[in-house]
């Protein structure tokens, strides 16, 4: 069957996250985005491992679901894990997730893992582990684990962040790696920034939403056709099959906040080559910039932009339908109509990955203002204006010229 799975989310007891990711919240927020299967997030936290306990029954192998009200969103149990280390002469921080087939399995983890640092302080506990250990205690406890590195190329804490990480999954996991099927691309890269690696051809590339509030799940996401199980599901994505992995949803990778180089304190950004000019030093202030995505992949990378492996798994990019409906009105995707328009269009079109993706422009205009339906037509072909995110800031993001909005749609040539 077909599956949309994110994978990597927080909850509650996580720092900065919305304290209304409850998974009840989660539940009826995966059916409005279209969402079969969410992670749990956060497993290690005491708390939230006591309310997963509490309010989920099993229901596939490996997943479950709510005990009562809606049944419908499977949840598979995911944690992050950040790893702060020295290793090779170098301070390592980097971010893995955890997925577990078990309540059992999970709690394993938590027992040993409670042992070595505090997981009691934050959803995403940081220890002072190396990621090669962490791998052990994971695959000795229940081999149907994975290990994930998170969001890896994001500077400050990940597998090949310029900050701190390391050029190749056998330097950081050593006699691990072999055991290591995927990655999270992260917000700031998609699969095709990834494929100009040939170390990574390979391992499968995972997108997941790395979510802090309800209305950020989805953004990045994995579509599949497999068993709805546990084991269903990482055997499709380790497949590296077309067939059974269909595709990631991607973020616009430039919307990242860390895809450019710069400085945010002097509001400086640019490319690779510039900073290659300035000598990684921002111009207004002289000190060193934060190194991004773009330019980290740039240093491994042995492919150029545009040539993929033969093992390739597609993508889609994707902005998340608010946006969009925010765009066409000029105004913030908080406000009254924007939210009042998101609800009208589920009711009348379904979930919204099936807006984004699926539906004919021609339904979509039954029940959306003309700008709203091209604002979907343009996404869905990349014809955008971004000015790339950076040093923390994410990228911003225009669809429409500000003589195309409103009244004027008929003058720009909108949809017809």
């Amino acid at each position: 069957m077909k599956i949309i799975a994110d994978l990597h989310i927080h909850s509650p007891y996580a720092r900065a996250v919305s304290k209304d990711m409850t998974l009840e919240n989660l539940d009826i927020w995966a059916q409005r985005k279209g969402i079969t299967v969410m992670g749990t997030g956060d497993f290690t936290h005491p708390q939230w491992m006591k309310e997963i306990k509490s309010q989920l029954e099993p229901a596939e192998s490996g997943l479950y679901q709510l005990k009562r009200k809606s049944k419908g969103t499977r949840f598979l149990l995911t944690v992050e894990i950040s790893s702060i280390y020295s290793k090779g002469g170098k301070t390592r921080r980097v971010h893995n997730l955890v997925f577990a087939p078990s309540i059992e399995s999970a709690e394993k983890i938590n027992k040993i893992l409670g042992v070595m640092g505090n997981i009691r302080s934050d959803g995403r506990p940081i220890l002072g582990l190396d990621s090669k250990e962490l791998a052990k205690i994971v695959f000795d406890i229940d081999e149907r684990c994975m290990l994930v590195p998170a969001h890896a190329w994001t500077p400050w804490f990940s597998v090949f962040g310029s900050m701190s990480g390391f050029d190749s999954l056998e330097e950081c996991f050593e006699e691990y790696a072999p055991y290591i099927y995927a990655i999270e691309t992260g917000l700031s890269s998609d699969p095709e920034m990834n494929w100009r690696v040939k170390g990574l051809d390979h391992i499968a590339l995972i997108s997941n939403s790395d979510s802090h509030s309800l209305k950020r799940i989805g953004r990045e996401a994995n579509v599949l056709d497999c068993k709805l199980s546990y084991n269903g599901i990482m055997d499709a994505i380790k497949s590296h099959d077309p067939k059974r992995f269909l595709f990631t949803v991607e973020f616009y990778p430039e919307e990242g906040k860390y895809h450019y180089d710069g400085h945010r304190a002097c509001k400086f950004s640019c490319t690779p080559d510039q900073t290659k000019k300035l000598g990684n030093k921002c111009p207004v202030c002289k000190r060193k910039m934060t190194i991004g995505v773009m330019n980290r992949i740039d240093v491994i990378a042995d492919r150029t932009l545009g040539k993929k492996p033969v093992s390739a798994i597609p993508f889609k990019r994707m902005v998340p339908l608010d946006e969009i409906i925010a765009e066409s009105f000029g105004m913030g995707t908080a406000s009254k109509r924007v939210k009042a328009v998101y609800d009208d269009m589920l009711k009348t079109l379904g979930t919204e990955f099936s807006i984004l993706i699926d539906a004919k422009l021609s339904d979509i205009n039954a029940s959306a203002t003309p700008e709203i339906v091209e604002g979907i037509k343009r996404v869905r072909e990349g014809n955008l204006q971004i000015v790339p995110g950076y040093d923390g800031e994410y990228g911003v993001v225009k669809i429409f010229k500000e003589n195309e909005r409103k009244g004027k749609a008929a003058n720009a040539g909108f949809f017809v």
